[in-house]
């Protein structure tokens, strides 16, 4: 079950996890994005079932219907992949346009993995479930927006509490945390070839990364082999040494 999954990390997610999965879950706001992604599916991966569903992850209400069908049609999950997430927007005014900005960059990269997770806790397969979170390494750093900074950054204590309560039964939580990735709506619009520049200088891999990479390192964390990996924070950024 992967959250954000119409495009950017999300859909490389899916792609990357279609490889050893029988059942896909693709969670999204817009319905068209999430069922490009599966028309793509359909074509490498014949055998996978794939489910698509429009679901505002930050809407509890929402939220509370997508389990209701979850819990009606699927019989558990194996891996739920946090993805779903929104760039801060611009503080433009007072402490009451600073408030709104927190409390809707929380409510949007925090508070949404919290309901998907705390939601589908009965549905995880005991033993073998694996929950991953992608944070970032604003989160990590504090580099960026301050807002988005913290909301990720959370996400990576919430990792632990899980890890705590849920890795006696054999369910893993962790966190990936990309650096500069290129190829997502995050960044869409909002970097100038300056900035691109600058961020660019400070990667020891003298480029950006690619959704791919990305889902690469979850799927790792999904697969058996990484079942010894609990509570851990795996970074993603091509070796970043300088704040930018």
């Amino acid at each position: 079950m992967i959250t954000g999954a119409g495009t950017g990390i999300g859909a490389a997610c899916a792609r990357a996890l279609a490889d050893d999965c029988e059942a896909l879950v693709l969670v999204g706001r817009r319905l068209e994005k999430l069922e490009a992604v599966a028309a793509g599916l359909a074509d490498s991966h014949a055998g996978t079932v794939v489910h698509c569903r429009s679901v505002d992850v930050s809407n509890v209400a929402a939220v509370q219907g997508f389990f209701h069908w979850a819990k009606e049609t699927l019989d558990g999950v194996d891996v739920l992949v946090n993805n779903a997430g929104s760039p801060q927007p611009k503080i433009t005014g007072g402490l009451e346009d600073v408030a709104t900005v927190w409390e809707s960059t929380w409510r949007a990269n925090t508070l949404s993995v919290v309901l998907m997770t705390e939601g589908l806790k009965p549905l995880l397969r005991r033993p073998g479930g694996r929950i991953i979170t992608i944070g970032s390494f604003a989160g990590e750093m504090g580099t960026g927006s301050p807002a988005y900074a913290a909301a990720k950054g959370a996400l990576e204590t919430y990792a632990v509490t899980l890890m705590r309560e849920l890795g006696p039964e054999g369910i893993t939580s962790n966190v990936v945390a990309p650096g500069y990735t290129q190829g997502t709506e995050l960044l869409e619009g909002r970097m100038t070839p300056e900035r691109h520049e600058r961020l660019v200088a400070g990667i020891a891999a003298g480029r950006a990364g690619t959704p791919e990479e990305t889902a690469g390192a979850v799927a790792y964390l999904a697969s058996p082999i990484a079942g010894f990996i609990n509570g851990r924070v795996l970074t993603v950024n091509g070796g970043t040494y300088l704040s930018a």
